[in-house]
Parts: C-alpha cells; structure tokens; sequence
C-alpha cells in the first residue's frame, strides 16, 4: 500500500474583506501518496491557488490541518517551518515575475543554497547550480543571462532548477504551462514527469487545462467555490464523471478525430455565486440542470464511493 506524504484535513482559509468573510479554501480534504501527482482543477477564482499557497502555509490557513510525514505542519514555529521549506517548493504559474530580473541565471538557482547555508565554498556552490542547470536541461551558457534575455520555456526550467536546488519531496505546481506556447507546454510537462521518476518526487499540479490534468495527474481533484466536490483516479473520472460539475466540465473537452461522435455539450448557465458569505446549501446549485430542494437547503459532503472515489453530490450514481 503506497505510503501517503502528505494529507489535508479540513482546510479553510477565509480572508476579511469590506463586504464579509471571503471563503477561497471552505473545508477541503484530500491526500497524496509518496511518489504520486495529484491534479487540482477548476474554473478561475475557485481557490485552487490558494489551497496550493496554504498547503506551503506561504498562506496561514484559518482552519484545519495539513500532515506532512505523519506531522500537522500548522502547529511548527518558524524554525520548524524554516527546516520543512527545505522539503515543501513550489514552481509559479508567471516564469518571468516568479524571477529576480536583477539575479543571473546563476544567482537565482543558488539563492535557496545560500540562504540555507548549504555549501562552503563557492567551488561546491557552482558545481551544484551547473548540476541543477544540466538537470533541467539549461545550457551552461546561460549562467551569467538573465531572465530577461531568455523566452518562457527557459525561464521556467530556471524556476524547477530553484525548486530542486534543496532536494524537497513535494512541490506545488501552480499553473506552472498555462503562460507558455503549447509546444513549449509538452516540453516542461515531460520534463517534471521525468524529473518525478528519477528524484521521486511528489506533486500537487494545479490547473484550469483538464486535458494537461489528465496527461500528468495520478488523482483528479475538481474544485469549485472552494470546495472539493469530485477527487479520483483520471480513468474513472474520464471515464464516468459523477458530479454535475465534472460531467459539464469534460464536456467541454473536443472529441480529437473525423467521424467520431461528440460529447453532449453540458452548457451551464447562472453566474458562479459570489465566494464572500456564500449560500447554504450546495454552492452548485444555482447551475446544476439536477438540482432539487434538497441541494438548495443541505450541504453535501465529500462521500467515499469505494475505491478511493469521492463525490460531493446528494444523487451521487443518479445522474446521467
């Protein structure tokens, strides 16, 4: 049985704002085994970035917990986190804001070494950068360019080099292809999913592109308005979605090839409700083509189907 790194228990962060309580992350649940990518997707705004920045507590969550090895890393003092940063990285959705333009190549994949005192001497230093650069596939003469001067591709493969740089076992992809060209996009992806075998590492890759998600994710966790309401293994959530909110989602992917039938397009109409004091009930109710009184008054929880399968639906295996 794979062993889980990482698991999440509650987690909520809601931030004050003029007009309420702003709900980005609303009680989520979710674990990731050793080894094992687990994709978080959803439209634009439902928390999935901040869930990402949580988890790393770059944002303390208001609530919950968050074991990494067996510990609540919520309950660690700064030392603590200080020694844990070393393990937690995380790879920025922007490969040119995510970079110093004033540091060299060079400079920016050493900084986390030399905040962290990792090597002596300036020898050992550049061996291991010109090791990271060679890892991630950056020519070594590039060490002296800076960001600047290199296109989207490169400026990514510095910022994965920065997040290697002190051997973590889980790193936090945000959005880390949306920026770039698409032929760029496969290059990066088949990069991480290599880096992954050889350094074992574990991977939470967030997403809006369910067909990327697909492509490189273990498990599938959709989120919506803050909440988890589908998470599986990718076949048997492309296979047979059983959220509303999944099944309109993969309709929305093109069927590649001449002749083949179509999805039934699942359009969705009404306004995503706002995040701040958001309504009772279940938060897809105002867009779902199944809802019934019950939605509308009772929030559904996150159900465990079997399998590792979970689904926040009350008709859960009822709707087609």
């Amino acid at each position: 049985m794979a062993k889980r790194l990482i698991e999440v228990k509650n987690l909520k962060k809601h931030f004050e704002t003029k007009k309420g309580l702003l709900h980005a992350v609303d009680g989520v649940n979710f674990f990731i085994n050793e080894g094992e990518t687990l994709g978080l997707v959803g439209e634009s705004g439902c928390g999935k970035s901040t869930t990402g920045r949580v988890v790393l507590r770059l944002l303390e969550a208001t609530d919950g917990e968050i074991i990494f090895e067996d510990k609540n890393i919520l309950d660690y003092n700064k030392q603590q986190m200080r020694e844990m940063r070393k393990k937690m990285q995380i790879v920025f959705q922007d490969p040119f804001a995510s970079l110093n333009p004033r540091m060299s190549v060079a400079e920016i994949i050493a900084e986390p070494l030399e905040v962290n005192k990792v090597f002596k001497s300036k020898k050992d230093l550049d061996a291991r950068v010109k090791e990271l650069m060679d890892t991630v596939g950056l020519a070594d003469r590039l060490m002296n360019i800076y960001p600047h001067e290199l296109d989207g591709g490169r400026r990514q493969r510095i910022g994965i080099a920065r997040a290697l740089a002190l051997n973590p076992k889980f790193i936090v992809q945000d959005e880390p292809v949306s920026a770039l060209d698409v032929s760029i996009q496969a290059q990066i992806l088949n990069l991480m999913a290599d880096l992954q075998k050889e350094l074992g590492l574990t991977y939470l890759f967030i997403s809006h592109d369910l067909s990327v998600v697909k492509h490189v994710s273990d498990r599938i966790a959709v989120m919506y308005l803050g909440q988890i309401v589908e998470l599986s293994d990718y076949n048997s959530m492309f296979r047979d979605p059983q959220h509303p909110y999944t099944q309109a989602l993969l309709s929305a992917i093109p069927v590649p090839g001449i002749g083949k039938p179509k999805r039934e397009r699942i359009i969705l109409e009404g306004d995503v409700p706002s995040p701040i004091n958001p309504p009772e009930g279940c938060r897809f109710y105002g867009r779902c083509r199944h809802r019934q009184d019950i939605c509308k008054g009772q929030t559904p929880e996150l159900k465990d189907m079997g399998n590792e399968r979970f689904v926040a639906c009350h008709f859960t295996g009822n709707l087609k």
